[in-house]
């Protein structure tokens, strides 16, 4: 957001508000719907600090580098601007704001869109009452036109010790699955064509809820997974997983991938593969031999793309268990892999644990995990040359598009490029061969 001094507005003008998002696809979401509701009032959205009546700060809490962009980016915006309110995960860790930040105009938590809009209304009247025909039937998103995440769920109900999650967002509230094909529906129906299922546990949907039966078009549909999935597939477009743990109803999903209802691609945060970290990590589904079942899912879906992220370094990690992390990441020849330095979040339980690790200790091993990864990427990605795939366009520059396929997350995975390619958009979906490749990325032409 660009700076400059508040302005004086006068009495008719419409009220505007500047916005800035910082953290995770969920925290993205809250955007969304703030966003939503802000444009449902009449309200209109700032790209810069100077055409803002006042600005909303949607922060990220989770470990300490994100602690400290979040209070710079409030601090900007109250030096570029002056009445900032701040909402997101930051607000819910004390009062941390407060004692930095002292002139903002309020704090919540996440997931909090009614109170922003009160404090918005405190302080910047809205100019009429609510009519959602004011802005389109999906909402106003942060994404491109073409994807758009779908969160399912709230909030979380393990006890990670290198987690605050749960004390952030509170535990898991499924949404009513009718709710949530609406609004999947909508996204469709607005030209999106790939929906990206988000929450913090994606596989415990509808668990708090006892799998309650919602009815969506008059029929009866459970509140799970397998079955959203299923409905999610009517509409025609690309379905993406993520952050899914690897309890045994996943094996529920994998026939769904290889009969084409949703894509091949799993998100499924293993975090370590030593029985002794997973444990002290309290890892749910830390007993699943997840070797066994990564081959049982290939086995049933050939072409099923897995991303995993780990930590190195945990508290009391020995040479031996990081060497069972390596031997894990050998063995199972991950295609996507990101690797965190195990890092003292404030409140995590994981900081009384004994056996820290020097910084210099946990960053050489995240450095050799991502090493050893970045082989084994160069050697799946290379398998690919010569074959023919389908990928989905995002961008078009000076030297041709820039696409994804069914095995690449938006911002976290790889790409596809065309060079040459021009007469494309955003959104078209393109048949390609691959003619080359790098560690991370694919080279292709069209077909």
């Amino acid at each position: 957001m660009s700076s400059g001094n508040t302005p004086t507005r006068s009495p008719l003008q419409t009220p505007t508000v500047g916005f800035v998002s910082l953290g995770c696809p969920k925290a993205s979401s809250d955007a969304e719907r703030i966003l939503t509701q802000l444009r449902a009032e009449g309200y209109e959205i700032s790209s810069s600090y100077d055409g803002a009546d006042l600005v909303i700060v949607n922060t990220c809490g989770f470990i300490d580098a994100a602690v400290e962009e979040s209070l710079d980016a409030i601090g900007e915006a109250l030096t570029e601007n002056g009445k900032v309110i701040v909402t997101g995960c930051l607000g819910a860790k004390g009062d941390i704001v407060q004692s930095t930040h002292p002139s903002v105009l309020a704090v919540t938590g996440p997931h909090a869109a009614e109170e922003v809009m009160g404090h918005v209304h405190s302080h910047l009247p809205k100019p009429h009452d609510p009519f959602m025909d004011l802005v389109p039937e999906a909402g106003i998103r942060l994404t491109p036109q073409h994807f758009a995440y779908l969160k399912i769920s709230e909030g979380c109900n393990h006890s990670c010790t290198f987690c605050i999650i749960p004390s952030l967002r509170g535990p898991l509230v499924s949404r009513p699955i009718g709710d949530v094909l609406q609004e999947a529906k909508a996204l469709a129906e607005a030209g999106v064509k790939e929906l990206l299922v988000i929450s913090q546990d994606t596989s415990a949907y509808g668990v708090d809820l006892k799998y309650r039966t919602g009815f969506v078009g008059g029929r009866p549909v459970k509140t799970r997974l397998k079955e959203l999935c299923e409905a999610l597939a009517e509409f025609g477009i690309w379905v993406r997983l993520h952050y899914v743990y690897p309890y045994p109803s996943v094996d529920d999903l994998i026939p769904l991938m290889a009969e084409g209802k949703i894509l091949p691609y799993l998100d499924v945060p293993f975090q370590h593969a030593s029985p002794r970290i997973l444990k002290a990590m309290k890892r749910p589904a830390s007993a699943e031999n997840n070797l066994e079942r990564i081959r049982a899912w290939r086995a049933i879906c050939p072409d099923i793309t897995i991303r995993s992220t780990f930590i190195a370094g945990f508290p009391g990690e020995t040479e031996a268990e990081f060497e069972e992390l390596l031997q894990f990441l050998e063995e199972a020849r991950l295609d996507r892999v990101g690797c965190f330095a195990y890092s003292p979040v404030d409140g995590a339980t994981a900081n009384d644990l004994p056996g820290a690790l020097p910084d210099e200790v946990r960053e050489e091993r995240r450095r050799y995990v991502m090493e050893l990864q970045e082989d084994i990427s160069a050697d799946l990605l290379a398998a690919k040359i010569d074959k023919e795939i389908t990928v989905l366009v995002d961008a078009v520059d000076e030297e041709g598009a820039i696409a994804r396929s069914s095995a690449d997350a938006p911002e976290i995975d790889g790409v596809v490029y065309l060079d040459g390619v021009f007469d494309v958009e955003p959104g078209d979906f393109v048949k390609v061969r691959v003619v080359d490749s790098d560690a991370h990325d694919l080279y292709a032409e069209r077909v």
